[in-house]
């Protein structure tokens, strides 16, 4: 990963990486990969797994409009580089992608119920590590589901687009058993959260 002369050269080794504005080191789930097309296009790479070193933000859009502001990427790499003007909303539409796609595993792998009474069963039996609510939902129907039950609730998405994965019109309240997908699910939101500029969100527990 090329970053700014002050950087080490082993930043690419273990979990946590630095971010080319901030400076600080968060772990690699939890930020936005950067790589360089072959005509040097700066390439937003959210499962970090395209070749070529590379440059890491945190999931911030602050972060992501200083970088820009500031040429961060080209300092960086070292060398000029070009960078789509419409970066911002390239990254949201891809991480919402990538929270649809992680709520169609859930759903696939069984790890997943949707609908209120279904929801609501899994919580009362333990089995709901995660609720993802539809982000146009009441919060008075959310404290209703919970019962005062410290469970994570993620809002990604409006009602019609939660339904459309799960094959209805719409939905509001879907519950998620713990594991990998449940944690992946929390971390794309969360990112997604810290990008947007609409009312997406991730809650933890009694928020």
């Amino acid at each position: 990963m090329l970053l700014p002369e002050d950087a080490g050269a082993d930043e690419e080794k273990g979990p946590f990486r630095r971010c080319i504005v901030t400076r600080e080191r968060h772990p690699s789930e939890t930020m936005i990969r950067f790589v360089l097309g072959p005509d040097r296009t700066v390439v937003p790479d959210l499962k970090a797994g395209l070749p070529g070193r590379g440059m890491w933000l945190s999931a911030r859009r602050d972060v992501l409009e200083t970088a820009l502001a500031r040429k961060a990427f080209a300092r960086a790499a070292r060398a000029e580089v070009l960078v789509p003007a419409e970066m911002p909303a390239i990254i949201e539409a891809a991480l919402k992608r990538r929270v649809i796609e992680v709520l169609g595993l859930t759903r696939r792998a069984g790890q997943a119920v949707c609908g209120f009474s279904k929801a609501r069963e899994w919580l009362a039996a333990d089995r709901a590590a995660l609720i993802v609510q539809a982000l146009d939902g009441s919060v008075e129907e959310r404290a209703r589901l919970l019962s005062g039950r410290a469970v994570p609730v993620i809002a990604p998405l409006p009602a019609r687009e939660l339904g459309q994965i799960f094959g209805r019109d719409h939905a509001v309240h879907v519950a998620v058993s713990a594991g990998r997908l449940a944690t992946m699910l929390l971390t794309e939101t969360e990112r997604l959260a810290g990008i947007s500029r609409t009312r997406t969100k991730a809650d933890q527990p009694g928020g």
